[in-house]
């Protein structure tokens, strides 16, 4: 059985050593140690941080997206300790959410993309965005259309053109994540976007993109021919 953290020397305590050596000199797991508090019966918190890395295979992404009741299935790790954890993991997606990018002119599909990954990418399940734009494809505003489960969402066509028609938009990029990471378009995917273009072709308002986000990257149907 590991030693406890209170066992340790006082420098080599992951909150001692955090003030003395600054967060940069901790690990991952020492981080989550911080967060797990002193250790249990079984193990130090150190080791419950280890063990709960090891069930994402060391991905903070992947970390992200567990919920309350994932975090519970490691052993010394009851409903307290997981919200706590859940709780930070929450507050460095929405750091993130407040720290994106300014973009006013989308110029191609990585300006969309840096605009909704940090958004969509650690999701475990399904959002549908989209973004309106004027003629000279200025960002004139965003919304998020629906949430779904892990396999999909529904996309209310009506409901794109009349927010488009509000905004006075002249074009228009929709956008939505996969969760399983898999960036290839579905057959309701390509439905979908051929349907919102047509939409669009009949009210002068341009479907100019579709992405899908993953974790990781993006696809575009339009670098790939699709619009």
């Amino acid at each position: 059985m590991s030693p406890k953290i209170t066992d340790w020397a006082v420098e080599d305590r992951p909150r001692e050593k955090f003030l003395k050596k600054g967060m940069s000199s901790l690990s991952n797991a020492e981080l989550l140690a911080i967060l797990i508090c002193s250790g249990t019966k079984r193990s130090s918190a150190v080791d419950l941080g280890r063990e709960l890395l090891g069930m994402v295979n060391n991905n903070l992404s992947s970390l992200g997206k567990l919920s309350v009741s994932d975090l519970r299935k490691i052993r010394g790790i009851g409903p307290a300790r997981a919200v706590t954890i859940a709780a930070a993991l929450e507050l460095g997606r929405r750091r993130n959410l407040a720290e994106l990018p300014e973009v006013s002119v989308i110029k191609c599909s990585k300006d969309v993309a840096d605009i909704f990954r940090p958004l969509l990418s650690d999701l475990s399940y399904e959002e549908f965005w989209v973004l309106f734009l004027n003629r000279s494809n200025k960002v004139i505003d965003r919304i998020k259309l629906s949430q779904g489960g892990i396999s999909g969402t529904v996309t209310d066509i009506r409901i794109i053109m009349k927010k488009a028609v509000e905004n006075l938009a002249s074009g228009i990029i929709v956008c939505h994540n996969h969760p399983s990471g898999n960036l290839a378009p579905s057959d309701s995917d390509t439905k979908i976007t051929r349907k919102i273009r047509e939409a669009g072709n009949l009210m002068d308002i341009q479907l100019l993109d579709h992405l899908i986000i993953s974790d990781r990257d993006y696809y575009s149907f339009a670098d790939n021919g699709l619009i």
